[in-house]
């Protein structure tokens, strides 16, 4: 597959994650401070980070191990946002010398 015939999807996904940026910035606004927004960002960034690595950084035609430690990465940043976002304290606690 050659770049130009790559190009429509790229800019469908692209244009997918600008959406899903605006739409994270508008919701943030609207819903602020509301106790099930975590959530809701840690799913954005979980679909943003999967758009990413499966359309530009193409990990399913990568080594399994480079494909299996992305796919951590993916499962573990937005998991990370929801327990700092419900249980900061606790952590911030835990983590200080």
């Amino acid at each position: 597959m050659n770049v130009r015939s790559r190009l429509p999807s790229l800019t469908l996904v692209w244009l997918a994650l600008v959406a899903l940026s605006l739409g994270s910035l508008g919701l943030g606004g609207w819903l602020h401070g509301s106790p099930w927004l975590p959530l809701l960002v840690a799913a954005i960034v979980w679909c943003k980070c999967f758009l990413v690595a499966r359309r530009f950084i193409e990990v399913g035609s990568a080594h399994p191990f480079v494909a299996r430690v992305v796919a951590v990465f993916i499962a573990l940043a937005p998991a990370a946002l929801v327990l700092t976002s419900f249980f900061g304290d606790a952590i911030a606690r835990w983590a200080s010398l």
